[in-house]
């Protein structure tokens, strides 16, 4: 409870300065400013042994890279990365910070209460504040919270970090594909990716056509597995409505969260638990929002089959019901038999909120949730998720504010902590 973080600071320590080799007599620099001094480390970790239940299993560097959630080793790694992701969570604003919030009467005054939170003066440099500032500069600090846990993570968890970001990088690429199509200046739709989704060579692709542009995601990104699988450079050609790129969409993410629920079950433990909860319910969300978009579209009843996760609470039984549905009163029958979600049909129309504000609601109340569990990937997932709805609170906040109407703030707020 209270030391839970130095010790695990000091298993990090250690590790990194086993995997550096040797040190002597070489200060070494603890996170609050500490230093120690220490003539000699212990020879490099080759193997370790653990003894479990009075088995003996060695693991080497190299391997044991799944089921590291077995809380007998998670610290090893991943242990100070988690508290410190626990201390971000702490940071995340609560009820209170929202109250305050919806009492400024401008945005110079949330410039102000903003300060007093762990935001600090990032504003400072800011003569004039909008809602787009606001919001780009919110995105740069879970970024750069984001970036450090990148670079400090250590396999399995680096790649599940990566995952993490792939969502982001369809998107940005979906972007960018779309607006070749429609001959838009790449360099100025660049500017509007989202920042968790780029990649090394992302600016390069201002300077090239639609071919160019494929080859370039083939070859130089992460999703080239899926790109392969569902889209060919011929295809790029039939792209001619905004059906057809919505397909390519939902195609591309079918295959990622598949795999990434795939990667999830493969790690073990709580981890793909708690991972495989939190991805079957995205994955349920795109079916639904799918189906409800599909009507008095062109997408016919079996294209959009072929668009819905083969995963999911949905699976099979719902995915067959929302296959056939043929408007919005048949897809909310056949969410009668789904206890959250028909609250959710329920709750929609209500306060002028849709259904895609009560999935956010499902959402974050999922994710808290995840943090109850210690040793597991999912909480990293969670903080990213809860500060992508942070963020949306305090944009909406601000329109609310800078266009006088205050009274509407709570048609999308969602409360994440309550104290």
């Amino acid at each position: 409870i209270n030391d839970g973080y130095l010790e695990a600071h000091t298993k990090s320590e250690t590790q990194r300065s086993r995997r550096r080799g040797p040190l002597k007599n070489r200060p070494q620099r603890f996170a609050h400013g500490h230093f120690f001094l220490s003539s000699s480390f212990p020879p490099s970790r080759h193997t370790q042994t653990q003894t479990l239940r009075g088995l003996s299993t060695t693991h080497t560097n190299k391997t044991n890279k799944m089921g590291t959630g077995d809380f007998t080793i998670f610290n090893i790694n991943d242990g100070y990365l988690e508290a410190i992701l626990r201390g971000y969570r702490a940071a995340i604003l609560r009820s209170p910070d929202y109250n305050n919030l919806m009492q400024c009467e401008n945005l110079e005054d949330m410039k102000m209460h903003l300060s007093s939170t762990e935001y600090g003066d990032f504003l400072q440099n800011e003569s004039v504040v909008t809602t787009a500032i606001l919001n780009q500069k919110c995105l740069d600090k879970l970024v750069r919270n984001f970036t450090y846990l990148r670079a400090h993570a250590a396999e399995p968890l680096a790649t599940f970090l990566d995952y993490i970001t792939y969502g982001y990088m369809i998107d940005n690429i979906m972007l960018l594909i779309t607006g070749a199509l429609h001959e838009r200046d790449i360099s100025e739709l660049i500017a509007k990716c989202h920042p968790l989704g780029m990649f090394e060579n992302i600016g390069a692709l201002s300077d090239k056509n639609l071919s160019e542009l494929y080859n370039t995601v083939i070859v130089d990104t992460p999703l080239a597995p899926y790109f392969a699988k569902c889209l060919s450079e011929e295809d790029l050609d039939e792209m001619n409505s905004s059906v057809e790129v919505e397909k390519v969409r939902c195609t591309l993410f079918k295959a990622y969260l598949e795999d990434f629920y795939a990667f999830s079950q493969r790690l073990g433990h709580d981890t793909a638990e708690v991972m495989g909860h939190l991805l079957k319910i995205e994955a349920d969300r795109r079916a639904i929002n799918i189906t409800l978009h599909s009507f008095g579209s062109e997408l016919d009843k079996e294209d959009r089959k072929k668009l819905y996760p083969d995963f999911g609470y949905l699976n099979p039984e719902g995915l067959d019901r929302l296959g056939r549905a043929e408007d919005g009163e048949q897809v909310k029958a056949a969410m009668e038999f789904y206890a959250d979600y028909r609250d959710i049909f329920a709750k929609a129309g209500y306060e002028n909120k849709s259904i895609e504000d009560c999935f956010f609601e499902h959402e974050v109340r999922t994710n808290v949730l995840s943090f109850e569990q210690q040793f597991h990937y999912g909480i990293f997932y969670s903080y990213i998720k809860l500060k992508e709805q942070e963020i949306r609170n305090i944009v909406w906040i601000a329109e609310c504010i800078a266009q006088d109407q205050k009274e509407k703030v709570n048609q999308q707020y969602i409360s994440i902590f309550e104290k």
